[in-house]
């Protein structure tokens, strides 16, 4: 029964949000608070949330001065010239801006965090797409395939933990895992070319000249004036950038809504931050400093990487350093702190909410029954192929619980059964990483909420374009991993 019950409330979760009936943060606190009452457990759900609450404090922490930190950083124009580099380098072509997306997410994923990754991210591409009114999912969808991939490098977490699970050393996992995994990459790099193509044909292709020419003509828009009469598509097949309008029309199979379910000419108004964040005469720019912040994120980085301190300490030592410094009066610190208030309340209360889901799925023991159920109906002939069996269990299992649940709870317990026909612990752990671009875009993923937060996309459009996308990465990863021997 409770196997039934937890796949009947993820069921429930996935398809509220992806028909836009319940919003996610809704969504993750009142249908699992409902199950948990149907199992019969309705008065341990203090206990259930509070252990969920726990275990997710500080990774919601980080967030939180995370948020602060990167957002202080665009402010004060350290990601300026990343941004006009990549625009000159694109030259306002829809297609090399996607798969410089899918380049950009890949590169910065080498710290291993998936929420900086998506910070970095959204902040250089988001004002290029928002320009050429290009698709918002294409980027949140090859950005978290791009990171999913880059996941499973030894000091992204899935590694580390099938190791620990298995007992193994994390290198023997993943270096004979690396032409599979760099196979992956390529197919995610071809995807958004593909992506890029399908945005391009929509669109049409603007030079960087006629980008700043339009630019200066849309003032408006970049302050704030919007008149939806004035959009859509010129009829040269160039992006039209007339004054006040954006194009709401979605491209590539996405629905070209944004973060509030409203049309594209109404996330291009008053509190669009996104135009913004290139404006070379805003006055929170510090040229003065940038080195200064450039080292200061560098050694953050690098002090990460390293594990100095715990993440959430290091995010709040250099959100506290990047505001004292740039900016030693209170009422401008006060000033960006309400700036990025609203990122900072929707990503850490999505946190929060996502405790109340994974507490109740854990506590009631829902997980371990879904856990055990997946792994009873395996039939027996399957056995010598337990390391097939794996990969394909990673995509609905790390996408529907957490990666410690999965490694240290199921993992085990597939491995055991691999033993007993010969399939090595080594081959087991690296098909337990198939999983992982998929893994990416789970609603149980906090760093998810940062992507879809700042790219101001519904969570549920971004899952109704990413999962087939992500689903068939995993399969390539499979594929060449057996087609290399190293599953």
């Amino acid at each position: 029964m409770l196997t039934i019950l937890g796949f009947a409330m993820i069921a429930t979760f996935l398809v509220l949000i992806m028909m836009k009936k319940m919003s996610p943060i809704a969504a993750l606190v009142l249908i699992p608070a409902l199950f948990c009452v149907f199992v019969g457990k309705g008065a341990h759900l203090g206990d259930y949330v509070l252990d969920g609450v726990t275990d997710l404090a500080p990774t919601a922490a980080m967030l939180m001065f995370a948020i602060v930190y990167f957002g202080v950083m665009i402010d004060v124009g350290l990601f300026d010239p990343i941004v006009r580099g990549i625009l000159k380098f694109c030259k306002a072509d829809p297609m090399r801006i996607v798969v410089g997306t899918a380049v950009l997410a890949a590169i910065v994923s080498l710290d291993g965090d998936g929420s900086t990754t998506f910070m970095i991210t959204v902040s250089a591409m988001y004002p290029l797409y928002k320009r050429l009114k290009m698709s918002l999912v294409v980027m949140t969808g090859v950005a978290a395939m791009a990171n999913g991939v880059m996941n499973t490098l030894p000091w992204g977490g899935p590694t580390a933990r099938a190791a620990t699970a298995l007992k193994l050393d994390a290198s023997d996992i993943f270096v004979p895992m690396i032409p599979a995994l760099l196979v992956g990459l390529l197919f995610v790099f071809v995807l958004s070319y593909v992506l890029g193509v399908r945005e391009r044909r929509r669109l049409g292709v603007l030079t960087l000249d006629e980008v700043l020419e339009e630019e200066k003509e849309t003032e408006t828009v970049l302050v704030g004036a919007g008149n939806s009469g004035d959009s859509g598509n010129s009829g040269d097949g160039k992006v039209s950038m007339r004054k006040g309008g954006v194009a709401g029309a979605g491209g590539a199979g996405t629905s070209g809504t944004t973060g509030t379910g409203a049309s594209e000419d109404t996330a291009a108004s008053g509190d669009d931050d996104g135009f913004k964040g290139l404006d070379p005469n805003r006055d929170t720019l510090r040229p003065k400093l940038y080195w200064f912040n450039a080292l200061l994120t560098v050694s953050l980085l690098t002090a990460m990487i390293m594990e100095w301190l715990p993440i959430p300490v290091l995010f709040l030592i250099g959100a506290a350093l990047a505001l004292s410094v740039n900016f030693p009066n209170i009422p401008a610190q006060r000033a960006r702190l309400a700036a990025h208030a609203d990122n900072v309340l929707n990503v850490s209360g999505m946190v929060f909410a996502a405790a109340v889901f994974t507490g109740v799925l854990q506590g009631t023991g829902m997980v371990d029954h879904m856990a055990k159920w997946m792994v009873d109906v395996i039939p027996g002939s399957m056995g010598p192929h337990m390391a097939l069996v794996t990969g394909i269990l990673s995509l609905p299992l790390t996408y529907f619980m957490s990666n410690d649940g999965f490694y240290f709870g199921v993992l085990p317990v597939l491995a055991e059964a691999g033993a007993a026909h010969g399939v090595t612990p080594l081959e087991m752990a690296r098909a337990s990483l198939v999983g992982q671009p998929l893994h990416m875009s789970s609603p149980l993923v906090p760093a998810v909420y940062v992507l879809v937060g700042m790219a101001k996309v519904e969570f549920g459009d971004h899952t109704k374009f990413v999962v087939k996308w992500a689903a068939l990465t995993c399969l390539v990863i499979l594929g060449a991993g057996m087609l290399f021997g190293i599953i």
